[in-house]
């Protein structure tokens, strides 16, 4: 092994290391979540700048817009979804907020898929259940034609 590739392993290492310890603050000792936050910590310790890590939360909306799949004479608002992507998700949570009086409803392909790969992961048809929504797998069921 040259100087340079040593060199390298031991910055990685170096780095491993910061990741894993608590690097002390001006309110206590604190972790990060990431190596590069812990590492500007530190310098603004070193160089003895009092500072508060993530101790404020703030709300925010962001701005976008929502196209319908589909339209119903009623005025029910049908979405078809294949995959629910963790942005769809989002996205139909923030459009129901902000337009309660819409009867938004899901066609999933197959509502019985899950969220995600985990053990317990939710099922897309429970997800849609939790949130509000009337969903259906498959098709549009008759009943939402005539609501």
């Amino acid at each position: 092994m040259d100087s340079k590739q040593r060199k390298g392993t031991s910055n990685r290492r170096k780095q491993r290391h910061l990741k894993s310890v608590a690097i002390p603050t001006t309110l206590g000792t604190s972790k990060y979540r990431s190596k590069f936050e812990a590492g500007v910590a530190a310098s603004l310790n070193e160089r003895r700048v009092p500072f508060q890590y993530e101790t404020l939360t703030l709300d925010y909306v962001i701005e976008a817009k929502y196209t319908p799949d589909f339209i119903l004479p009623n005025g029910v608002i049908i979405e078809t979804k294949g995959r629910l992507l963790k942005e769809d998700r989002r996205k139909m949570i923030a459009v129901k907020k902000q337009h309660p009086e819409l009867d938004i409803r899901f066609v999933f392909q197959n509502g019985n898929d899950k969220i995600s790969r985990a053990k317990r992961s939710v099922t897309y048809g429970q997800w849609a259940t939790r949130h509000g929504f009337k969903w259906s797998s498959g098709f549009i069921p008759n009943s939402w034609y005539s609501t």
